[in-house]
């Protein structure tokens, strides 16, 4: 989900968790699909396959509550996932609405085609999963931990408020990032300009952050722009929810910063 997104500086984001999901689960999922991030190697329609493009982040997540959330690899998407027998079927998909380069567009295009809206037949051998079509298209995952929250560099891309999301703008891209440390329980990074460093308690989902101490330089102003309105995650409480390799936070007033996991 560390993906350079073009053209479209801000997206709506649409819901990715249904709230009416369940209703849609029917059966128990296969043994080992559920609460796992699958990561997608590639996807064949029409008897031609296509790799995934490098660092494209596509994949997917199945809940126990009848749900599917992932990337198509650019987008992030949110879907019902009904399973019966070994079979599978996404419905009533919805996205946010990104654009990213050509290949990984044309990429996006043949996965979410192929991934939703078909009964698709579930096999799984030794960390791989296979989603396979009655026409013969085919999803080819494998299995991928989750990383840490504790000693992973977290660069951030998006910023979010009222429902929407912001990329970062060129200059800052890849210049705001922080980092958590389980002892002696302190966050320390980058806020696109200034070098920050920071008491944080993590408890039950949320970080406590203590006021945050900075360096004292000047930058370009959207730079600027950017830790001015990350600075507004310290002295407070924010929510985290920690996907594979994405990280949120959530201030007490609805801001959002995403980031991911730096490889």
């Amino acid at each position: 989900m560390g993906t350079p997104r073009l053209t479209l500086a801000v997206l709506t984001v649409l819901p990715l968790v249904l709230g009416c999901a369940g209703d849609g689960g029917g059966a128990s999922a296969e043994p080992g699909v559920t609460g796992v991030h699958w990561k997608v190697d590639s996807v064949t329609v029409d008897g031609v396959t296509r790799q995934a493009p490098a660092d494209a982040g596509a994949g997917v997540r199945f809940g126990t509550d009848g749900t599917a959330v992932g990337s198509y690899g650019c987008n992030q998407f949110g879907a019902r996932a009904a399973f019966t027998g070994h079979r599978v079927e996404l419905t009533h998909a919805h996205r946010t609405l990104m654009a990213c380069e050509p290949e990984r567009m044309a990429f996006e295009r043949a996965l979410s085609r192929t991934l939703t809206g078909r009964s698709l037949a579930v096999g799984t051998k030794d960390g791989e999963l296979t989603l396979t079509a009655r026409d013969g298209d085919r999803v080819h995952l494998t299995e991928e931990k989750d990383v840490p929250l504790y000693g992973t560099r977290w660069t951030i891309t998006s910023l979010g408020a009222g429902g929407t999301a912001t990329s970062l703008p060129r200059p800052a891209r890849g210049s705001a990032h922080l980092t958590f440390g389980k002892e002696p329980g302190r966050v320390t990074g980058r806020l696109g300009c200034n070098h920050v460093t920071a008491k944080a308690t993590v408890r039950d989902g949320r970080i406590t952050l203590g006021p945050a101490y900075t360096t004292r330089m000047m930058c370009d102003a959207s730079l600027m722009r950017i830790e001015k309105r990350l600075l507004r995650l310290f002295d407070g409480t924010a929510g985290y929810t920690l996907d594979h390799r994405t990280l949120t936070l959530t201030s007490g007033n609805g801001e959002t910063a995403e980031a991911v996991a730096g490889r």
